[in-house]
């Protein structure tokens, strides 16, 4: 049906999204195929993408690392990965057209035989396997060699993108460790290849529900009227995590939670929940208006009391006895590195003035959950007794990212009774329990959106630069303060943190 003259739909795009989008002729190099990230996520998401037949029937993996392989035994180490990791049957056939394009590069980042063979590589699968020569390059290493391989890519040729056919570079977070390292990572990138070929992955923005805060703002009616500080109280976003940090001592400590999950992820989430309606739901339009949000953040003036920052000590999850934090094997006792952290954010506009927005993620805490919850403000008058609604607290819409993804609505109701009495209720929305399908990996819609050249929830080295903007005075007042508090394991975090909300009167949600 031809919608009417002038009307608009911000969640429509010009293709009809109710068929599948479909890569066309296509590649991917992975970098780093060693590593956790390629086993884990990258490799599983590309065989169940080609399960669901979102890949071209000629689509190539070519994998490159510093290991005597054969085409073969590359071969077997996706084999395992899928096996142990895919979200979706294996199935024989699939696997057969998918492998007959693997191939395997052996060599170092500095190696420029080795790139070498990787072009010859890359142009041979052209031929073989009719890639058209588009070719997107995936940086699952560490940052510090991006610079490297960068560069590789362009004395060889291989970076070199043309009307007929494209080349585009994916890295993962961090994008570098404060503002300045992250200008100069993206002037590494920036050298060699186009704004629109650099793709920065932010898993957490692939996750079904992180869209559904989209399309439950703008497909409907009921919630954008009170979407605002006439109604809400503030914001609470939480990255929580039952684990310690395992065997990632060398990358977390000097890293800490607020630059690991904060600076991207939990920004990136309060940039959707507070942006104004975009004129369309492509990749500019929702980059404007993430931009004009994190441009109009601030913090407080007081750090001292609207941050809280902690690291876990020993204590019991889950029924079991673990570790601290200084205890864990590769961390120095001396270390200053939080493993808890929370911010308030101000959003300086007229539909978020006077809205704080709390900010937190840490390990070891009570359970492993990430939400958004809006918590509007009591009612203005309650013609009741203070007794019929004491147990009655703030309306709250909460959108569950993980574990169980979904949104739950709570508002006070009348207890079944002769008597007045009114407490909370849950109204509750699962994606499992309404929908046939499955939810993709959020991998799965980054990897495809990369192929197709659509990146809508890909943050731009704007927002990371106002990322780290914002962040970078909390980490250094945080520096001047020394270590950090402790909190137990299987807690919520340290009593500051509860003390940052309770100087407001507001409290943190049990999640």
């Amino acid at each position: 049906m031809t919608p009417p003259s002038g009307s608009t739909n911000p969640l429509r795009d010009p293709q009809d999204r109710r068929l599948p989008r479909i890569a066309g002729p296509s590649g991917l190099v992975l970098f780093g195929v060693t590593g956790d990230l390629s086993r884990k996520k990258v490799m599983p998401a590309i065989y169940d993408l080609a399960n669901r037949g979102l890949l071209p029937p000629g689509f190539s993996l070519v994998g490159f690392a510093r290991r005597d392989w054969a085409d073969q035994d590359f071969a077997q180490i996706v084999h395992d990965a899928v096996k142990e990791h895919a979200r979706t049957p294996f199935r024989e056939e699939v696997w057969k057209q998918l492998s007959e394009g693997f191939r395997f590069v052996p060599g170092n980042f500095d190696d420029d035989v080795a790139f070498d063979n990787l072009r010859r590589t890359v142009e041979e699968l052209d031929q073989l396997r009719g890639t058209g020569g588009n070719m997107a390059f995936y940086l699952a290493i560490p940052p510090a060699f991006f610079g490297t391989v960068v560069g590789q890519l362009e004395e060889h040729g291989l970076a070199d993108g043309t009307a007929d056919h494209w080349r585009r570079v994916v890295v993962e977070k961090p994008f570098g460790h404060d503002l300045a390292s992250a200008r100069e990572l993206n002037d590494v990138l920036a050298g060699v290849f186009e704004p629109d070929e650099i793709f920065r992955i932010d898993h957490y923005l692939g996750k079904e529900t992180v869209q559904n805060i989209l399309a439950m703002r703008f497909a409907n009616n009921m919630f954008e009227p009170i979407w605002n500080s006439n109604y809400v109280d503030h914001v609470q976003i939480t990255m929580a995590e039952d684990i310690g940090i395992g065997g990632r001592a060398g990358y977390y400590d000097g890293i800490g939670a607020a630059r690991d999950v904060i600076q991207n992820h939990l920004l990136q989430l309060m940039a959707l929940v507070a942006m104004e309606e975009p004129i369309a739901f492509d990749a500019e339009s929702l980059r404007l208006e993430k931009q004009k949000v994190l441009a109009s953040a601030v913090l407080p003036r007081r750090l001292d009391t609207t941050t809280a920052r902690g690291q876990y000590a020993a204590g019991w999850q889950g029924g079991e006895k673990v570790i601290g934090f200084l205890d864990e094997e590769g961390i120095a006792t001396t270390s200053a590195t939080e493993t808890f952290a929370a911010i308030t954010v101000e959003v300086e506009t007229r539909r978020w003035a006077g809205v704080p927005f709390y900010l937190r993620t840490g390990k070891r805490l009570g359970r492993r959950v990430t939400e958004v919850a809006v918590v509007f403000k009591r009612a203005p008058h309650l013609p009741f007794t203070s007794t019929a609604t004491e147990e009655l607290t703030q309306n709250a819409l909460v959108i569950r990212v993980q574990p169980d993804e979904g949104l739950t609505m709570r508002f006070g109701s009348k207890v079944p009774g002769t008597a007045m009495e009114i407490r909370d209720v849950n109204m509750d929305f699962a994606y499992g329990g309404s929908f046939t399908e499955a939810s993709a990996e959020a991998y799965e819609r980054l990897i495809l959106d990369v192929l197709l050249g659509d990146p809508p929830l890909f943050p731009q080295h704007e927002e990371v630069e106002l990322s780290w903007k914002l962040l970078d005075p909390v980490i250094e007042h945080w520096a001047k303060k020394g270590k950090p508090d402790t909190y137990d394991a299987g807690t919520w975090g340290p009593p500051s943190a509860d003390a940052m909300l309770a100087r407001s009167g507001r409290t943190w949600r049990r999640p």
